[in-house]
């Protein structure tokens, strides 16, 4: 642990160096990049040394305590090195997060791609309550929440939805998410009361930027074409809406389109958005499977076709299976309330790594 951030110091203060060259100054790309990786680096940096100076005043209260004779004096010198150590201690666990937090990326900003899956209309519906319940969720925290694209299912929800969050812990909060949601009701449609199971899949993507991944021109080609769907007028009379392939070696292939703004300009932004965050995540699942197994955490792989959660509306149920935790609060997760589902996969998850680690 110590060691890793001893890296991450050394990597700060040597990127403080590169800012400060007038080569680097006066190229913007290397001094953004700079930028970026320092005011990062600071989120984890800023504490250490803070922990180290704490280290430095426990050593000094130690040595005071021990040479102080006088009772007085020495209840006093015992206070306040009890004092520096919680103070220490609490700090080495923020610091324990924030370093496995890290090696798993920091992204302030994530792209949510919900989609419906088995069971027709009633899933369509789920991924829609899905989205309601992730949306409010961002927004209690803070967070901006901004749609991308999407498609109404025909009895409402929708049949697929993309859409960003970004604010301050989006990905660390929200990572766990990806996978297959399975949900158990009675759909409104259903006269005998039979309880019918559908499902959903929800990827959680890193959104990265321009820096991060970085596409250059020779490996896209576009198009404009016409939205198809409801729209009205516009729709059919215009070509706002983008479809962009890319393709890279024989490797990487991809395909996004957007058709959601009125300008073409926006919806291609969009549409780029949509491909570096698939990019870093087929290049970070490549990554993952590389890793020995024995290094995997355990909280499972984020894949889109591993089952992770059901929710059982009839007994107000939410399982999630990967680390066998059932609530009994349904209504209230479905809400946005999932502090409490976070927590709990997030606390497993470190332990897990610790355990790993140690």
């Amino acid at each position: 642990m110590w060691a890793s951030l001893d890296q991450h110091l050394a990597r700060y203060r040597d990127l403080e160096n590169q800012m400060a060259d007038p080569t680097v100054i006066s190229d913007q790309v290397r001094f953004t990049r700079a930028a970026k990786e320092h005011g990062k680096l600071a989120r984890i940096v800023k504490p250490y040394e803070t922990y180290q100076q704490l280290e430095n005043q426990v050593a000094e209260a130690a040595a005071l305590l021990e040479a102080e004779t006088d009772p007085e004096m020495r209840t006093y010198a015992e206070e306040e090195y009890k004092s520096l150590v919680a103070r220490r201690d609490s700090l080495k666990r923020l610091l324990e997060d924030m370093l496995l937090e890290s090696s798993e990326g920091d992204y302030d900003s994530i792209i949510v791609e919900i989609r419906a899956g088995t069971g027709g209309d009633e899933a369509a519906l789920f991924a829609g309550d899905l989205y309601g319940m992730y949306s409010r969720y961002a927004r209690d925290q803070g967070w901006q929440v901004e749609d991308i694209q999407y498609s109404p299912g025909e009895a409402g929800g929708f049949k697929e939805i993309v859409f960003s969050v970004a604010g301050p812990g989006a990905y660390q909060s929200l990572r766990f998410e990806s996978g297959g949601h399975r949900v158990q009701r009675v759909p409104k449609t259903e006269t005998q009361g039979r309880i019918h199971t559908s499902a959903a899949t929800v990827a959680i993507l890193p959104e990265p930027d321009e820096v991060q991944i970085d596409i250059k021109d020779a490996d896209i080609k576009w198009e404009r074409m016409r939205a198809g769907g409801a729209g009205g007028q516009h729709v059919n009379k215009t070509e706002s809406a983008v479809r962009i392939w890319y393709k890279q070696g024989t490797s990487e292939e991809l395909e996004v389109k957007c058709q959601d703004e009125r300008s073409q300009h926006k919806n291609f932004e969009r549409a780029m958005r949509i491909l570096r965050s698939r990019l870093l995540e087929r290049r970070e699942q490549q990554a993952h499977r590389q890793r020995a197994e024995h290094r995997r955490t355990l909280i499972g792989s984020g894949d889109r076709n591993e089952r992770i959660r059901t929710y059982n509306f009839p007994q107000n149920r939410v399982t999630d299976h990967r680390i066998n935790l059932t609530l009994y609060n349904l209504d209230f997760i479905i809400a946005g309330r999932l502090d409490e589902l976070i927590t709990a996969l997030k606390q497993f998850d470190k332990q897990q790594r610790l355990g790993q680690n140690a």
